[in-house]
């Protein structure tokens, strides 16, 4: 049974393509009508309770079965009508009598009309419709890659939901460009539909008279039903199937089904109603107008409007006492801090914090639908997974000090960084050489500093044709967010934390930490160790490697710098995989030259290894990286320079001053199968 059912599909094609040969008596001709109209019916129906068109997507396929199946019947039905002299079954019969009620023109002009706002009003604006979207969606598409790509980079969102979002766009994509090709077939519909009915009512006339020698005005009784009834029980399906197209290419996302929708959004302003009803009700006094259908309608309208206003005044009511229950139950700040024990409470100091302004809160209120929560749990996750850091619980709290649209975010009580959002609008980052101008707010991306607009939401589509990248209000503020902590990790990295990666790595391998800590290295050094590599962008996830590494170079050094760039190397398969793109490193080079006036200048005394460079060989540096840094931003990438690894250290400490975003590796961090492109050299 499961078997016959997978193959109905397409053993019903098989059958409507039969139709076009095999004849078919009345009383399967009239079953095959009904099918037709019922499979019409529950299409229209189904583009009512969908919410995104995509949950119809297999709509272009069934336009042409249904198109196909519709023409069959025509077929079959015309067959009829010429050869049993007007005999085509009971349904057309019933519809032919029914729209005629015995006056032939009458009948000619409905069937007429129905044609014509089919043909001209529904079919033609939903094939411009489809048009439209279909042009609109695969010029966007770029853009919304890009704005996937920028989520998934700044860990809004997984490897998976950006597979999942692209797959989405491409179906989106080729569902608008099968539209676009549907609505033809319906508009060839419609054309064939007046072409049939002519020629059943032509050649069905012609017949009747020369061959049924039947009297002029019995030919035209007969055929005429039959040729208008023929038409019309095609043309309801067609019409149906057609307002279907026109709601389906109409349809825009929403959280809900068209019937949801609009009776939300309909009855969203009762006042409005109260005053069509009052305004309808005025009709009563013009001279000859009806007098009771306005004042039923007028009735209806204010009744329902003032029903409504009703309801909303006692929300009101109950949410005012909800506040003021919650407003009770604050406490007395003076009288809390009266007790000097409390007072205690007011020197820790959080991890995280995150301040905003009043106009920010239904970004953060899961109450108001903000999923700011949510997406800094998912970040953490993400982050977890790939540096082997657990990212503190952020603190979100309001601020009467900022201003409304203003949000700043402080490590260890310490304002780092700030932004300003705009709750209403969209930012969209321009590209380097966008394709149109877009009007909007200037303003500065504040997590990368890329130039850019706010716009209105009516402006994104477009906004994503030119080529902007078009982000909302809450994911500009996690960017920001997660973008401040990932270069400020090493701050968060605790004594605390550092225990409990250790007692995290004892249960995967217990003997190698209780060699390696407090025998080989201290806690402390071992602290100083991890913080070292998250402030360079390592990941310490792999606390075994990390460890043996440690172990392995207790027997040659105790200086934990020289640790430290003997664990880098160990972790090359790690620094890699988080540098390199498509098995490439591009990167600024040093001249030999430079190399060994850098290694020349390195002295030690007590403290250990430093670098005494001449101020003018580091102005030197200092003004060619920023002459050649600039490439990087061209080419997407972080700034990378490649060095030996005797300098390596000292350099990054040298430059890290002046460009912390700055990554330095060295020859033997990167793996052997890497091909290394120099986009530039750095000389003496």
């Amino acid at each position: 049974m499961k078997k016959i059912f997978s193959n109905t599909v397409a053993i019903f094609v098989i059958i409507v393509v039969l139709l076009l040969i095999i004849p078919l008596n009345p009383f399967a001709l009239d079953m095959m009508f009904i099918i037709s109209i019922t499979i019409s019916l529950i299409i229209l129906l189904t583009t009512m309770y969908i919410s995104e068109t995509l949950e119809f997507s297999i709509f272009p396929s069934l336009l042409l079965i249904t198109t196909l199946f519709r023409l069959a019947l025509n077929v079959s039905s015309t067959r009829l009508i010429l050869t049993k002299q007007g005999e085509a079954g009971q349904v057309i019969k019933t519809f032919g009598s029914f729209v005629l009620q015995g006056n032939v023109v009458v009948g000619v002009i409905i069937f007429l009309i129905i044609v014509l706002v089919q043909f001209i009003v529904i079919t033609k604006g939903a094939e411009r419709v489809a048009e439209v979207a279909a042009r609109f969606t695969l010029d966007a598409m770029p853009g919304k890659q890009m704005a996937i790509d920028a989520d998934l980079s700044s860990g809004l969102i997984t490897e998976e939901q950006a597979r999942e979002r692209r797959h989405k766009i491409e179906k989106e994509a080729d569902f608008y460009g099968a539209m676009d090709g549907a609505t033809k077939i319906v508009k060839g519909d419609a054309i064939m539909a007046i072409v049939i009915t002519l020629i059943n009512f032509v050649a069905g006339t012609i017949i009747g008279i020369v061959q049924s020698n039947m009297p002029f005005s019995e030919v035209l009784q007969v055929y005429s039903i039959a040729t208008i009834g023929d038409g019309l029980v095609s043309q309801i399906p067609a019409l149906l199937i057609s307002t279907a197209t026109g709601m389906i290419v109409t349809r825009s996302v929403s959280e809900s089904n068209l019937n949801q929708d609009v009776t939300k959004q309909f009855l969203s302003q009762p006042r409005v109603l109260v005053i069509s009803g009052v305004i309808i009700g005025l009709l009563v006094f013009i001279p000859g107008a009806p007098p009771v259908q306005p004042i039923i309608l007028a009735v209806i309208l204010i009744s329902l409007g003032i029903r409504l206003i009703s309801a909303e005044k006692k929300q009101n009511v109950e949410d005012e006492i909800v506040n003021q229950e919650y407003e009770q139950e604050e406490f007395d700040e003076d009288s809390y801090f009266k007790d000097v024990n409390n007072i205690y409470s007011l020197l820790n100091v959080e991890p995280i914090e995150m301040e905003f302004g009043y106009s920010l809160i239904p970004l953060v209120d899961e109450n108001s639908g903000g999923s700011l929560i949510n997406r800094i749990v998912i970040f953490r996750r993400q982050f977890a997974q790939e540096m082997g850091f657990v990212v503190p619980s952020v603190r979100l709290r309001d601020s009467a000090v900022l201003n409304t649209n203003e949000y700043v975010i402080k490590i260890k009580g310490e304002e780092i960084s700030s932004g300003e959002i705009l709750v209403d609008y969209y930012l969209a980052l321009e590209p380097p050489n966008p394709t149109g101008e877009i009007d909007g707010i200037d303003t500065i991306e504040p997590a990368y500093g890329i130039p850019s607009k706010w716009i209105t939401s009516d402006k994104k589509d477009l906004a994503e044709i030119y080529g902007y990248t078009v982000i909302d209000p809450l994911s500009v503020m996690l960017t920001h967010l997660s973008e401040t902590i990932k270069r400020n990790v090493h701050e968060l990295l605790t004594r605390a934390e550092v225990m409990q990666l250790i007692e995290n790595t004892k249960k995967i391998s217990p003997e190698l930490v209780e060699e390696a800590i407090p025998n080989i290295i201290s806690y402390g050094n071992f602290q100083k160790v991890l913080f070292n590599l998250l402030k360079e962008g390592v990941p310490i996830k792999d606390l075994v490697t990390i460890l043996e590494s440690l172990i392995d170079s207790s027997a040659a050094t105790n200086d934990v710098d020289v640790m430290i760039e003997n664990v880098r190397m160990a972790l090359k398969r790690t620094i890699t995989r988080k540098f390199c793109e498509n098995g490439q490193l591009r990167v600024l080079t040093l001249d030999t030259e430079l190399e060994k006036t850098i290694l020349s200048s390195l002295t030690r005394n007590e403290q250990g290894v430093y670098l005494a460079m001449s101020p003018d060989v580091m102005q030197s540096i200092i003004g060619q990286l920023k002459e050649q840094l600039p490439k990087f931003t061209e080419l997407s990438q972080a700034p990378i320079i490649l060095t030996s690894n005797v300098i390596r250290l000292y350099f990054y400490r040298m430059i890290e001053q002046f460009y912390p975003n700055l990554y330095v590796l060295s020859f033997g961090e990167i793996a052997n199968n890497i091909q290394i492109q120099a986009v530039g050299n750095i000389v003496v």
